[in-house]
């Protein structure tokens, strides 16, 4: 798989979660863009494509209740060997 394969099932995936979510809660394409900002054609799109923007994509998952899904992103510390993690003691190790 190349790296633009992933990117491309990476971001069908995300949008494929978004829209269940969006389904599961029962809210429409038309009453999400309300509640968010985000315009009707950028919801459709992302749901469609995966493409929108992080703004965007932050102000839908604030309207949904999943701004806390972000808090995490880029956290994880990269350990280089096994020494790094013990020295550590093994703090959010994933």
């Amino acid at each position: 798989m190349t790296q633009m394969d992933n990117i491309l099932s990476i971001k069908h995936a995300i949008s494929e979660r978004f829209r269940n979510v969006r389904r599961v809660a029962k809210i429409s394409q038309i009453a999400l863009a309300e509640r968010s900002g985000v315009s009707l054609g950028s919801i459709k799109r992302f749901e469609r494509t995966g493409e929108i923007s992080l703004a965007s994509l932050l102000k839908l998952a604030m309207a949904l209740g999943y701004e806390s899904d972000f808090n995490n992103l880029f956290t994880r510390k990269n350990y280089q060997s096994i020494f790094d993690v013990v020295k550590d003691g093994g703090n959010d190790a994933k």
